[in-house]
This record gives C-alpha cells, sequence and structure tokens, in this order.
C-alpha cells in the first residue's frame, strides 16, 4: 500500500499452477451473476484454454510486494494472489473489440483490487495493440462491478442483451474505453461495500 492507501497489484500471465484459483471462484456466492458454479470438467476445460494460446491474455492478480514503485505486468511477484482478470475477443455491433473481465477472492474483496488490476489491464491492452475498444459487460443489476468499470476509467454507452451461459439471458451495462486515446478519468464508484470484486463475465 502507497501513502494515498490505495493498494498496488501485479498481473502475471496465468499458468498451470493457477487451477486453484478457478476451483476457489467456483463457489455459489462467485457465480453469482454467471450463471453458477461450473462442473470439474468444464472448470478443467476453463484452465486449458487460459493457458493456451489465444487471442487475448489471462492474468493472476497478486498484491504488489511491497518494494514494486506501482501498479504493474510482468513476471511473478511473491504478493498473495487475489484473483483473476483478461481479455479476449468478441464480435460486437459489426466489429472485433477486445472484452474483459476479472473476479476477486472473498476474502479480499471491498479494497478496490479490481479497479486497480483493471487500471493496470487498460494499459496492458493498450499496448498489446489490435483493436480500438475495451468493452465490460456487467449485469445492469451487478451493482459492484458496475462501481469498478467507474473506477478504472471507463464510459458507459448504453445496455444490451446477452446470452450468458446458454440459455441464461441476462441484460447488461456496455462499458467502453478508447484505447486509441489516454485513460479517462475517475468518476468514483457507487458500489455495495464488500462486493466491489465478484466476476463480471468470463471468457468462454
Amino acid at each position: 500500500m502507497d501513502g494515498s492507501g490505495v493498494e498496488r497489484v501485479r498481473l502475471t500471465p496465468w499458468s498451470d499452477g493457477d487451477f486453484w484459483l478457478l476451483r476457489r471462484a467456483n463457489s455459489p456466492e462467485m457465480t453469482e451473476h454467471l450463471g453458477g458454479p461450473e462442473s470439474e470438467e468444464r472448470l478443467a476445460d476453463r484452465q486449458r484454454r487460459y493457458v493456451e494460446p489465444f487471442a487475448g491474455r489471462m492474468y493472476r492478480i497478486s498484491l504488489a510486494d511491497s518494494g514494486d514503485s506501482g501498479d504493474s505486468a510482468g513476471s511473478a511477484g511473491s504478493g498473495e494472489s487475489v484473483g483473476s482478470i483478461g481479455y479476449w475477443e468478441r464480435e460486437w455491433r459489426g466489429a472485433t473489440v477486445w472484452e474483459t473481465g476479472w473476479a476477486i477472492l472473498p476474502g479480499f474483496q471491498g479494497r478496490g483490487l479490481a479497479a486497480a488490476a483493471a487500471r493496470v489491464l487498460v494499459d496492458v491492452v493498450r499496448q498489446a495493440g489490435g483493436h480500438r475498444a475495451l468493452h465490460a459487460f456487467p449485469g445492469v443489476d451487478h451493482r459492484a462491478s458496475n462501481g469498478v468499470c467507474r473506477k478504472a476509467g471507463f464510459t458507459l454507452l448504453g445496455q444490451a442483451d446477452f446470452e450468458y451461459p446458454k440459455g441464461h439471458w441476462i441484460r447488461s451495462n456496455d462499458w467502453f474505453v478508447d484505447l486509441s486515446t489516454g485513460p479517462a478519468e475517475d468518476s468514483g464508484a457507487d458500489s455495495a461495500p464488500g462486493r466491489h470484486d465478484r466476476p463480471a463475465r468470463r471468457r468462454e
């Protein structure tokens, strides 16, 4: 934690050893907005897809080491693992865009870690290039994840309906970052204490 009281995070590319994070996040509480827990077989398939190369990348979120100068992405640090975040391609309104989603383990929620990780990810995706837009699609009733989007500098474009998972339709907010410009100003968050960091969406 720095002098401003904001905890620092580090993003490390997903690896074979991170399967336990998927299992920890596969609880009814953590998957409330995602259609419920997945089977062990589906979790194993998700782990395989997270590790294999694809257009985008998944990351493990950890608390930054005390000697780190700020939020960052790169090689693993020694800080405690707290969750996951990533970005992937999706077709959206006639264009290919990046989409992001995140999850923070229950013991670390309510500390602003998802917003900190999302800010790092915006910089990572901007540097990676490929597409101009990064979107997040939390459910309209997912007050906490909508607050994370505000804190991370996303702009609310409107609403849209998604079938996620298959057979389960949800109304979502469409949050957007223009990667061709600098990050937006933090407009603050209207979110429920202790529930900031449950998953908004996850990569299929």
